[in-house]
């Protein structure tokens, strides 16, 4: 690592040590949603899409070793909020990868951050994008620890088609073969309208691919 690398570094970690004041010391945002009903807190977390691209370091000044510190650090400061959280509040992560009117931010398989995100990450369960072959393959699942469990994002609401039904069953299936079925579940990849504009799908389209999740859920894991 060179020198600029190395002050680009130190600068963005301290940057992540002022979120982490202000985060995890400040307002106790998390009892504010417990006491309004909330009991299941989602984390849209875009920084572990763009950790896994293969171009993500570059956004962070430092290398694909280097980016490493801020997947740790980035760890950590969420694992700090959850550990203040209310006991009965289930909190889960999903791994946006961005959503802008059936676009895209970010790829890349989820090997890169599956040691810490997978293996230290206090969450209950990732909601995870497996729509195409940007994310990769389901190896990576084999490092979720402990009982936590995986949303399978198989349903893309990028696009209007519609998936083979048989095809997301079989690949829920070779899921399977890295965590086990009964902590495994089915979602669409992400919301069909993260933004305004919406993606480009129809309402009847969007209804469509729910329907299609409730009948493979239905015939995978039984009603």
């Amino acid at each position: 690592m060179i020198g600029s690398d190395i002050i680009s570094l130190a600068m963005n970690l301290f940057l992540l040590d002022i979120i982490e004041d202000t985060v995890v010391d400040g307002p106790g945002f998390r009892t504010s949603l417990y006491a309004a009903g909330c009991r299941n807190l989602q984390l849209d977390d875009c920084t572990w899409g763009m950790f896994a691209d293969k171009i993500g370091h570059t956004l962070y000044g430092t290398t694909r070793e280097g980016i490493v510190e801020f997947q740790k650090a980035h760890k950590d400061i969420n694992n700090k909020v959850i550990a203040n959280a209310p006991k009965d509040m289930i909190i889960n992560t999903h791994v946006c990868r961005g959503n802008f009117h059936s676009t895209y931010a970010s790829e890349g398989a989820y090997d890169s951050v599956a040691d810490i995100l997978f293996g230290e990450e206090d969450v209950n369960a990732y909601f995870l994008e497996f729509d195409d072959e940007r994310s990769g393959g389901f190896a990576p699942l084999a490092k979720v620890s402990g009982e936590k469990k995986v949303v399978l994002g198989l349903i893309t609401t990028k696009s209007p088609v519609l998936e083979d039904k048989q095809l997301v069953i079989d690949r829920i299936h070779d899921a399977a073969k890295y965590i086990p079925l009964e902590r495994l579940y089915l979602s669409p990849q992400c919301g069909f309208a993260s933004c305004e504009i919406g993606n480009k799908l129809t309402e009847e389209e969007q209804w469509a691919k729910l329907r299609l999740v409730k009948e493979v859920a239905e015939e995978v894991w039984g009603k």
